[in-house]
């Protein structure tokens, strides 16, 4: 395969037949033939203000008349802004912020500040757990089609259950620097963490001085029905990592620290096109408009209508429905992909996770008829399938 084949950064899962898109608004592609689709899965979770957002587009249109990049040792009246508004949401404790262009990019900074502010060396993250595909962040991560081919990996790194407290207990000691988790496994299959796991997570690091890191990339802005995802379980982490949906779809990523955090930190970190203008001036409207329009209260509403109605389906291809808010998880007993396609066939377009797992990642501003339809169509394609 070509390394520049667009297809080469699709999942296996994937519909064999991709379109390819012209143009979007809100919950609504259209492809180069004129066809329309629902987007169920906002790009991976990018989408939470959907396509073209009016507001993230006046903003960006602004911010590239004034100033479009300047390097990271220099100030911005954008990035100042977007750093305030950031840090005015932020799960509470968190006070400093590192700007990057990606998730990946927040993982590695955010493995990095721990390593640097503890001495220590070794990271310890969960099976299942997916947090990036540069070397650091694919070091955390669990699956080993990603991993294989890139061996060997930055050493230092061990894998644990999700989930199970006890082998967390076992495994963070005196060595370990940091332990990173998702409050939702995403790409894992959309597990969500039970109750007891983050604040068991949370008393596990304290004991041992390790930092707890919550990857928020993907349930994070909203996703979950909450802000940030954390927040249902009451924790404190030490570092949180932000990207996917920050800036209304421009290119971002931001690590989160608390103040104890950057004060042990030793050494140096940067990144040239952090901190960009155009991606701070998206940041500021995409939180902006979140916030004005509650769009975890609507990511709440609408995933609880959802889960009810998957969770009341009599389709035997189903083996269980998992999810918070609008990030839904429907694993089957069989492929995921001619589902996918049954759904693209319908002008839906659903993501995998895993194999053999339908994820649903809708727009928060998913038009109830347009959430009504999807849901209907991939009924349909359940109870056939």
């Amino acid at each position: 395969m070509s390394l520049v084949d667009p297809r080469s950064v699709e999942f296996a899962c994937s519909p064999k037949r991709e379109p390819t898109f012209v143009r979007g608004s809100m919950a609504t592609l259209w492809d180069e033939d004129g066809n329309e689709y629902i987007d169920c899965g906002a790009s991976f979770g990018v989408g939470n203000l959907g396509h073209c957002n009016p507001a993230v587009v006046e903003a960006i249109q602004q911010q590239a008349r004034d100033l479009i990049h300047v390097g990271p040792t220099f100030g911005t009246k954008a990035k100042a802004e977007f750093t305030d508004k950031l840090l005015s949401i932020a799960p509470t404790g968190l006070g400093r912020v590192f700007l990057s262009n990606s998730g990946s990019e927040a993982v590695e900074a955010a493995l990095k500040f721990a390593r640097a502010a503890t001495g220590r060396k070794t990271i310890i993250a969960a099976m299942r757990g997916f947090h990036g595909r540069t070397m650091g962040a694919l070091s955390a991560t669990w699956r080993r089609d990603f991993r294989e081919p890139f061996e060997p990996l930055v050493p230092g790194f061990e894998h644990v259950p999700y989930n199970d407290i006890a082998a967390l207990e076992a495994a963070v000691d005196e060595r370990t620097a940091a332990v990173i988790l998702e409050a939702v496994q995403g790409e894992g299959g959309v597990h969500v963490a039970t109750t007891e796991y983050l604040p068991a997570a949370r008393d596990v690091c304290d004991r041992a001085g390790a930092l707890l890191i919550i990857d928020e990339i993907q349930t994070g802005m909203g996703r979950t029905g909450r802000m940030f995802a954390i927040e249902r379980w009451n924790v404190k982490p030490d570092i949180v990592t932000l990207a996917k949906s920050l800036a209304g779809g421009v290119p971002i990523g931001a690590t989160l620290t608390t103040e104890a955090v950057e004060r042990a930190f030793q050494g140096s970190h940067n990144s040239t096109f952090g901190g960009n203008p155009i991606a701070c001036a998206a940041g500021t409207a995409a939180i902006d408009y979140a916030v004005r329009e509650r769009l975890w209260a609507r990511a709440e509403k609408l995933g609880a209508m959802a889960l009810v109605g998957l969770r009341g389906l009599k389709a035997p291809s189903v083996r269980e429905v998992r999810g918070l808010g609008l990030m839904i998880g429907i694993e089957l007993r069989g492929k995921a992909a001619p589902v996918l396609q049954a759904l693209q066939d319908e002008g839906v377009i659903a993501i995998g996770g895993g194999s053999s797992v339908i994820r649903l990642l809708p727009p928060l501003v998913i038009p109830e008829d347009q959430w009504s339809f999807a849901l209907d169509a991939l009924g349909r394609a359940l109870r056939h399938g």
